[in-house]
């Protein structure tokens, strides 16, 4: 199959790296650093081995890319009005766009501007940074999981998931609610909070304050999805999430890295729209719609 990635950043280029590494085609579009790949190619520094790919096929423009049979798309959701002109020349009848973001509601909007597009959600548990031209930091983590949002062909969501544990990327086909709302319960404590107290994981839980804060948040996301009617998701999840990240190397999540380096943060998949739907469905989130009510305050201050 030929895959397609959108984003070669933390994300997209260690997933599409190691499709690549593993003997998959794969096909990488790129903005600033295109030159420095190049001439250098791409590194990825893992803690599941490093290595390099010499001579990736890098492009500036998806007008130069073929048509794929998967694309994965790796862009910050503020970024997703660009995918009008970047998803066409991708697609085929048949393409399957996984869109491994965080938030809720995203697949919802961007299955409005591509009304036949199969779309999938991919949900990464990985801890990976990219702080310079062509050089991937792979901390810790790196499962992912993929829900079927609108694809109608499941060999070919199945063929992804073998193609990912093929490249040693463990992964898995999840239901597509559930996993939305469990990514959720860590993304939206962890996210906001190393930005609003200018901290990284461990100093969250290390204190016992902001550890039972912490743990509070989670449980507002999980009472949100049961709420909803989204199944498996319950106290027990909260405690292995934290138990999962008192295990982390000390992280920066992706919403602090852009806030020092002062871009805009995804406010909206990740709170916004979350807190509006459990909202409208009768669950109110009081103590993260103030942590939104801070991050709106802290970006306005910061532009």
């Amino acid at each position: 199959m030929k895959y397609g990635i959108i984003g070669t950043g933390a994300i997209g280029g260690y997933y599409g790296a190691r499709l690549a590494q593993s003997g998959q085609e794969v096909h990488f579009l790129l903005h600033s650093d295109y030159d420095f790949v190049c001439q250098h190619g791409l590194q990825v520094d893992s803690c599941n081995g490093s290595f390099h790919l010499d001579s990736p096929c890098v492009y500036r423009s998806t007008t130069d890319m073929p048509v794929c049979d998967v694309v994965l798309v790796c862009l910050k959701s503020i970024n997703n009005h660009l995918l009008a002109t970047l998803l066409p020349p991708l697609l085929h009848e048949r393409t399957l766009v996984v869109l491994i973001q965080n938030g809720i509601g995203i697949e919802d909007d961007v299955q409005q501007r591509f009304p036949g597009v199969q779309l999938a959600a991919g949900l990464a548990f990985i801890c990976s940074s990219k702080t310079e031209p062509g050089r991937i930091s792979h901390q810790c983590y790196g499962q992912i999981n993929l829900g079927n949002y609108s694809c109608s062909d499941e060999a070919l969501m199945q063929h992804v998931v073998d193609d990912f544990n093929a490249a040693g990327v463990k992964a898995g086909l999840v239901e597509y609610h559930e996993a939305r709302w469990k990514k959720a319960v860590w993304n939206m404590p962890f996210n906001g909070m190393t930005v609003a107290l200018h901290t990284q994981t461990d100093h969250l839980l290390g204190h016992p304050a902001t550890r039972q804060l912490i743990r509070e948040q989670m449980m507002e996301v999980i009472g949100a999805a049961r709420h909803l009617g989204v199944q498996n998701i319950d106290e027990a999840f909260a405690d292995r999430m934290l138990s999962m990240t008192d295990e982390m190397t000390p992280y920066s999540p992706s919403m602090r890295l852009d806030y020092d380096f002062h871009r805009p943060m995804e406010i909206d998949y990740l709170y916004s729209r979350p807190i509006a739907i459990a909202r409208q469905a009768g669950f109110p989130m009081p103590k993260l719609e103030m942590l939104e009510a801070e991050l709106r305050f802290l970006e306005s201050a910061a532009h």
